[in-house]
């Protein structure tokens, strides 16, 4: 069954201005996201999506209250939220691979009990801008293909992406919204930065720049954060390039340079400081090729707990 907006089926393919433009429902709800100002989310109750990784929970969760995620330039945060049960994943999307993505979406989702019931599948899409590589427009283009393509209807809620998420300053183009989050409990999707990505962040960060595929890192049903075990290859010619200036590192490790956040260039070289002293992570960095799993403490924050013995 086909993507939906208000109750008619999206005719594709057409760019996302186009289709804001022939549903100003859609055109309305984005230039209310855009014109919100950005919020501070702290870490109390709150579960970090980075790159290529996924979250999915519900209103039942006694621990997690917000997803979120940010730093998204070409990239697109997606969130995908059942009416009836409350369940609520979001991921943050490279266009890596989103024809495996979008099922793996879907299928976190469907995992949660009732999802059978009254209700319906929503969908917010948010990120990208007018890249000049067309990064962005080619991720709307596979995101909408690929929840078009599913069984299940699916209801196109938020449309804020690439053009419809795009501003310009001296001929540069830039995203407008680089980061959001959504409450679990009450549904609302807004413009959000995160002073904390954690726990691990850097591990989770090398993951994804070695090339990891998309995965889910947090199981509801135990409100565990589950991290690894996570194997990756030594990343080639890590020394060459810790030794580069932050001109060469932007322009050779970003799918946008103009347009990445201040602390772009910090993050990936500590993230390549990591890989350089982790180059094969299996049994230094997961003891007993064991996750690393982390629950909410009673205030709000990630602690560390002990592996099971499996």
């Amino acid at each position: 069954m086909p993507l939906l907006v208000d109750g008619q089926r999206v005719q594709l393919p057409q760019s996302a201005g186009d289709l804001v433009r022939a549903h100003p429902l859609l055109e309305e709800r984005a230039r209310l996201l855009r014109g919100q100002s950005v919020q501070q989310v702290g870490p109390q109750g709150l579960l970090y999506v980075q790159q290529r990784e996924l979250a999915v929970t519900s209103p039942k969760d006694g621990s997690i209250s917000i997803l979120g995620s940010d730093d998204a330039t070409t990239c697109h945060i997606v969130v995908l939220r059942h009416t009836g049960n409350g369940a609520t994943c979001l991921t943050h999307c490279d266009g890596t691979d989103s024809r495996a993505e979008v099922p793996l979406i879907m299928n976190a989702i469907k995992s949660f009990p009732d999802h059978a019931q009254c209700g319906r599948l929503e969908v917010h899409l948010v990120g990208g801008f007018n890249d000049e590589r067309q990064l962005s427009q080619k991720l709307t283009h596979q995101l909408l293909s690929e929840f078009d393509r599913q069984e299940d209807d699916i209801h196109l809620v938020t449309l804020c992406v690439t053009e419809l998420n795009d501003r310009e300053e001296n001929e540069n183009h830039f995203p407008i919204i680089y980061g959001i989050a959504v409450n679990i409990k009450t549904a609302e999707i807004y413009r959000a930065s995160f002073q904390d990505r954690g726990p691990e962040e850097e591990l989770r960060a090398a993951r994804a720049l070695t090339g990891g595929p998309m995965i889910s890192i947090y199981d509801a049903k135990t409100e565990q954060l589950r991290i690894g075990p996570y194997s990756w290859m030594p990343f080639p010619h890590v020394d060459f390039w810790l030794q580069q200036d932050d001109k060469e590192i932007l322009e050779n490790l970003s799918t946008s340079p103009l347009a990445e956040p201040p602390h772009f260039v910090e993050h990936i070289r500590s993230t390549l400081m990591f890989l350089k002293k982790y180059p094969s992570p299996t049994n230094t960095l997961f003891p007993g090729n064991k996750a690393l799993l982390y629950k909410k403490s009673e205030d709000g924050l990630w602690e560390k707990i002990s592996s099971p013995e499996n």
